[in-house]
């Protein structure tokens, strides 16, 4: 199986992997889909991660490993991959939301915060708004160079 990350998944292939963990595609466009990244060929991805970026601030919108293969490491090597892309793009501080994973976030360094806490970027998007429920844990990382 492929395991090379590559940039700028097919629509249809985030879109399953999304649906398929529950995860939010409402708002998903192909546009979304230049900071997106996938694990996988065309029609087989295993994982994907996707950003939003604000300037200084970028929301880690989605992550989703198949589960089959969790516990491989992947979703680790997604999210490193998604924070390198972050930092090369000027951003100096990752939040997300989670319903699911604040213990898998929290061991790489994520904390917990409060939404009241967060930049206006990001509480300008629909995930923040309206997609996540307010029982999700807010979490931000600073990205260090």
């Amino acid at each position: 199986m492929d395991r090379a990350i590559t940039a700028r998944p097919p629509l249809a292939d985030a879109m399953a992997l999304l649906r398929a963990a529950d995860l939010p595609t409402e708002d998903l466009t192909d546009s979304h889909l230049e900071h997106f990244f996938m694990v996988g060929g065309t029609g087989s991805a295993v994982g994907l991660v996707g950003l939003e970026l604000f300037g200084r601030h970028a929301l880690l919108r989605s992550l989703v490993v198949d589960p089959q293969v969790r516990t491989t490491g992947l979703g680790s090597r997604l999210v490193e991959h998604a924070e390198a892309h972050a930092r090369t793009r000027g951003a100096s501080s990752m939040y997300l939301l989670t319903t699911t994973a604040e213990g898998f976030f929290a061991a790489r360094g994520y904390a917990r915060t409060e939404r009241s806490t967060a930049p206006e970027s990001i509480r300008g998007t629909r995930e923040f708004a309206s997609l996540c429920p307010t029982s999700s844990a807010f979490m931000v990382k600073q990205l260090s160079e």
